[in-house]
């Protein structure tokens, strides 16, 4: 716990924050960069150039600052701060670097009211959370270490099969090309995957939510084509160069947002887009179970309505498993009632008599907007929070609402 000074200096410092956090945050990175280029190998270049990551950051560091008395309330973020660390390698010694170029930016852009005992109280409020990461960031290295098959940093995989899902996702088969065992994985976690980027000149690193069931023999992600987004270069390099028979370097699988498997309830996912691949790992975990699974999901249309079959295959053989479509802009060959349900964008008062299930845990996947929707919406219908769980794609997730 930092000292009763610390606190009250870190906190004395909110409105500047308020006022300046973006500069700091943009500044900083360039700072970083400048001096540690190395970094661009691990850090999101993509999210760099649209801003994503300098907002934040802005936002962490905020948060952090109003929080600071009361770091308990930070632990669900924190917690994904960790795994996302542990997934693309980074350790103890990059904390110092961090560090010193955070509290650099700190003076360089608050200038003279960056005092020395207000550096002094940021060094000590760092040094503080970059003790509580690294500790929860040893504990998930070694818990991937000793694993049953399980491994630290990085290992090569050879791409057994290479399969389009829709238009716009492909999924990769992968095995280990040492030949030797895959770790247990809880239905919804991820794994790292880095590839070099010739354009960029730097290898880029981007996670992937798992999209079959643990214990098949192989990891399966699904991977959307992202057009010219800077974000996607990772996963458009996948889709155009990277072909079976070729080798690709994975982190174990990490990520705390999963079924929770202990629980006999129901289970309700819903999902928009490429959202749909951690809930197809955990739709498929279910389908071997006799728990009641409710799979929503939402799509442009069938051209790119991924897994389509494999979903409605699922629900055919298996009494406890169904499923909802949305459409919101069908095609001419997309018949409603065979293709989908409903016509629009994912809406859950639309199907209420269906999903609302007592005792039930409802898992959210998509992009940011999508699950704060599906979220308020839930909560409105009186649904606990703590049975409200979601995945947020992208830096947004750093900042997001804890899950439940």
């Amino acid at each position: 716990m930092a000292s009763k000074r610390t606190i009250e200096l870190v906190q004395a410092t909110v409105p500047a924050l308020q006022a300046h956090g973006l500069a700091l945050t943009t500044h900083f990175y360039t700072r970083l960069f400048t001096h540690e280029p190395e970094l661009k190998n691990i850090f999101n270049l993509g999210n760099q150039a649209g801003g994503k990551q300098q907002q934040a950051l802005a936002q962490a560091v905020l948060a952090y600052a109003q929080h600071i008395e009361n770091p308990a309330a930070l632990a669900p973020v924190a917690s994904r701060i960790a795994h996302k660390h542990a997934s693309i390698g980074i350790h103890a010694g990059h904390y110092p670097i961090v560090g010193r170029h955070l509290l650099a930016s700190i003076r360089e852009v608050l200038g003279a009211a960056a005092t020395d005992e207000i550096i002094a109280a940021w060094g000590e409020a760092y040094g503080e959370l970059a003790d509580v990461l690294i500790a929860a960031e040893a504990e998930l290295y070694r818990a991937s270490a000793t694993e049953p098959g399980g491994w630290n940093g990085w290992r090569e995989f050879v791409v057994e099969r290479k399969e389009a899902e829709s238009e716009l996702i492909t999924s990769f088969y992968l095995r280990p090309a040492d030949g030797g065992a895959l770790p247990p994985f809880v239905p919804g976690q991820f794994v790292s995957l880095v590839l070099y980027i010739p354009e960029l000149g730097y290898e880029q690193i981007r996670q992937y939510s798992l999209s079959e069931a643990p214990n098949t023999g192989y990891f399966r992600i699904s991977v959307k084509r992202e057009g010219n987004d800077p974000q996607g270069v990772v996963s458009n390099r996948l889709h155009d160069a990277v072909n079976a028979g070729d080798r690709v370097r994975l982190s174990p699988p990490y990520g705390d947002f999963y079924l929770d498997e202990e629980r006999d309830t129901p289970v309700v996912l819903v999902s928009g887009g490429v959202g749909l691949t951690p809930m197809i790992s955990m739709l498929n975990a279910l389908a071997q179970t006799k728990r009641r699974a409710i799979f929503v999901h939402g799509a442009r249309n069938g051209r790119v309505h991924a897994l389509k079959g494999h979903v409605e295959q699922l629900a055919a053989e298996h009494a406890h498993v169904e499923h909802v479509v949305f459409y919101d802009a069908p095609d001419a060959t997309d018949v409603a009632g065979r293709d989908y349900h409903f016509e629009g964008v994912v809406d859950l008062d639309r199907v209420r008599d269906r999903v609302e299930l007592a005792d039930a845990d409802y898992y959210l996947c998509g992009p940011l907007p999508f699950m704060m929707k599906q979220r308020d919406t839930l909560l409105s219908w009186g649904v606990p929070a703590g049975r409200v769980h979601y995945e947020v794609f992208g830096p947004d997730q750093i900042v997001s609402a804890p899950q439940g």
